[in-house]
């Protein structure tokens, strides 16, 4: 955002009193850990509600809050080398909603966009419309919730697919070796809604309409983020959400703080 870095230093003077041009200025200090910290959440803040309104998230249904957290996770894997330096989307499948509901977005960071919208089926153990119930067990037919970094293309039974690497201990790591991929499905479509009032379900996979789904892997492929946001009743913590590492990650990023 062209403007992000001035609204930043402006908003830094008015916290902190900090003297934009004086002859008679004193020395410069070193800013204090909390100072830092401040800036830095100011600045944070201020990128999610842009980006928000640039993208018009809000033309698409983003839940604030979970973009927020989206965004959180996203610039901690970045940090942690997790993510591609290539790689600009953000996946965000919202289980709150209903089957019925389009609940996954695709989201381009570098172009502040949104690159797709659309269906998204659950495990069938993890409820009927509504997703309600979450694993991480083999065998356990269900969705997993957390952040996912996007790995490799295959070609499967359901044809092209995606490689998902969970990085929440506890809620999706062992997504690999459980087989949940990124996959099309015949029953992730708005005719079987119509004719059954909700999606069809997968053994925990997130599947995507057949029409979409290779549209759709081809551009989160190779070090992308994902994230499977829950049901506010169903319990999730993850290390990425942490937040001083996120403002720290995102500081970074954006210029404002020492690698």
């Amino acid at each position: 955002m062209p403007t992000v870095f001035t609204s930043i230093l402006l908003t830094a003077c008015l916290l902190f009193s900090i003297p934009v041009a004086s002859s008679r200025a004193l020395p410069p200090t070193k800013p204090t850990l909390e100072t830092r910290s401040t800036l830095y959440m100011a600045a944070f803040e201020q990128y999610v509600a842009g980006s928000y309104v640039e993208a018009k998230l809000v033309n698409y249904g983003v839940p604030a809050n979970v973009y927020r957290e989206a965004l959180m996770g996203y610039y901690t894997l970045s940090r942690r080398g997790q993510v591609a330096p290539s790689q600009h989307t953000l996946t965000i499948i919202d289980f709150e909603r209903p089957s019925r509901q389009k609940r996954l977005w695709v989201i381009d960071l570098k172009k502040q966009a949104v690159l797709f919208h659309t269906l998204v089926a659950h495990g069938k153990n993890t409820g009927a419309d509504l997703a309600q119930a979450f694993s991480n067990q083999e065998g356990s037919e269900k969705s997993s919730l957390g952040f996912y970094v996007t790995g490799q293309t295959y070609q499967g039974k359901h044809g092209l697919s995606l490689k998902l690497h969970g990085q929440d201990p506890g809620y999706n790591t062992n997504a690999a070796s459980r087989s949940v991929v990124v996959h099309g499905a015949d029953y992730v479509s708005e005719e079987f809604v119509r004719q059954h009032g909700r999606l069809g379900r997968s053994q925990g996979c997130p599947a995507l309409p057949v029409s979409q789904s290779s549209a759709i892997i081809r551009a989160i492929k190779g070090g992308g983020v994902l994230f499977a946001h829950g049901p506010n009743a169903v319990r999730y913590h993850s290390n990425w959400l942490e937040l001083n590492s996120a403002l720290l990650a995102f500081a970074q990023q954006q210029g404002l703080a020492g690698s």
